[in-house]
């Protein structure tokens, strides 16, 4: 994919075999990293911004690059914007104050006290997937691990976590045939319009979630639903229903597809970079800087967008008030200009200052350093038990140009 011609970001199709995505990236680096991306009809197509300074500079002036026009592809109107709008459609003051919410919750002092628990999580996950010797990684352990974490943050049973899985494949995946009730693209997604993601599995979440607020509302626990439910953003304006409702569906799907394709991608990688996994084995204290490798090469989510308040220049082109802008973390990652040899996986590598959370603006992910905890912790343990790992069967992707995602990663495993 050398050619600008060649380019297409909207061709899902473009997105399905874990290639094609970094070359068109690639190409646009070099030749138009900012870049016009037509879309077809009811959407009007997006400025495409590639390059690891340029995305840290939009990621950074909220003013000039809101978020409160949506986040994905998808245009909305007003309505839709006073229905749907979550945490991540926020900016400023309300942002601050539901973020506050929940940062402490997140922040690493609150996630280091959780480490005992994850370190047990992870072994009991381990020692019911690896006597199997053949199995499918993602669905017994990079999806098994994370779903249970977030049971815990959340308080409900475990017998809950496929349900919550099921849930974030259902919306996250709404482009996916395997995954979607509705496919985004539908005539029947209009029916959806005023629901996160255009997904009916919305319905349920908000019923779910509705159900845990009701018994907790007034209560003095001190999981997730309790602190929405009982406490009062810093700005003094309570979160209403439909708040709830946004912030408890963001949670249970960002605190699952994210963290669970990350580690996939990482096992992946390892799998077909055989010395690294090597060197990890040898010598086990890289698996903690490691893990910032994983997470640039991962990069679970493609993209995020934003939209011009205003008309400006970004790397020589004339963006106009309106306009989409869309960062492209996948690429900001493999940037030459940044990284050394950025196509070449190396869990020794230094000075990572990958994009994978966002970087320097105020939606850095909120989960970032529990996902990083998971991570290290993962391989921690999974490392040390292993004797060989080895690749049996293909590996599909979700048909998605916005999580980058695997379904499968079907393994065979032999113990040390």
């Amino acid at each position: 994919m050398n050619r600008l011609e060649d380019v297409d970001l909207v061709n899902l199709d473009n997105f399905i075999d874990g290639v094609t995505p970094y070359r068109m990236f690639h190409t646009l680096r070099q030749h138009d990293p900012v870049h016009w991306q037509p879309e077809p009809a009811p959407n009007s197509g997006f400025w495409a911004v590639t390059r690891h300074a340029d995305v840290v500079a939009v990621s950074k002036d909220t003013d000039t690059f809101t978020s409160t026009r949506f986040t994905n592809l998808e245009e909305v109107d007003d309505d839709q914007i006073a229905i749907r709008a979550s945490l991540l459609e926020t900016d400023g003051l309300r942002h601050r104050a539901l973020r506050g919410l929940l940062q402490r919750q997140f922040a690493a002092p609150a996630i280091n006290q959780y480490a005992d628990f994850l370190r047990g999580l992870t072994a009991r996950t381990l020692d019911a997937a690896l006597p199997k010797g053949r199995f499918d990684f993602v669905a017994d352990v990079a999806a098994d691990f994370p779903i249970n974490v977030l049971a815990r943050l959340l308080d409900v049973p475990d017998d809950d976590t496929e349900q919550l899985i099921d849930w974030g494949n259902r919306i996250i995946g709404n482009t996916d045939p395997d995954y979607a009730d509705v496919l985004l693209d539908s005539e029947d997604s209009e029916k959806y319009r005023d629901l996160p993601f255009r997904s009916p599995a919305s319905i349920e979440v908000f019923e779910y979630g509705r159900e845990l607020a009701r018994q907790r509302r007034g209560g003095a626990g001190t999981d997730l639903v309790s602190r929405l439910v009982n406490e009062t953003p810093r700005d003094g304006i309570p979160l209403s229903a439909r708040d709830f409702d946004n912030y408890f569906l963001l949670l249970v799907v960002a605190g699952n597809e994210t963290t669970r394709h990350a580690i996939s991608h990482a096992m992946l990688a390892l799998l077909q970079n055989p010395t690294q996994l090597e060197k990890l084995r040898d010598d086990p204290s890289l698996i903690a800087g490691a893990v910032e490798e994983f997470l640039r090469w991962a990069s679970p989510i493609y993209h995020f967008r934003r939209t011009a308040t205003r008309s400006v220049e970004l790397g020589g082109k004339q963006i106009k008030e309106g306009d989409k802008v869309v960062m492209w973390y996948a690429s900001a990652n493999r940037d030459s200009d940044v990284f050394d040899d950025p196509d070449t996986f190396d869990v020794t590598r230094g000075r990572n200052a990958h994009v994978t959370f966002g970087k320097g603006g105020p939606h850095v992910c909120l989960g970032g350093v529990l996902a990083r905890v998971e991570m290290r912790i993962m391989f921690e343990e999974l490392v040390p038990r292993l004797a060989d790992i080895r690749l049996t069967g293909d590996v599909p992707r979700v048909r998605s140009n916005f999580v980058n995602g695997i379904k499968k990663l079907p393994v065979e495993v032999t113990l040390a």
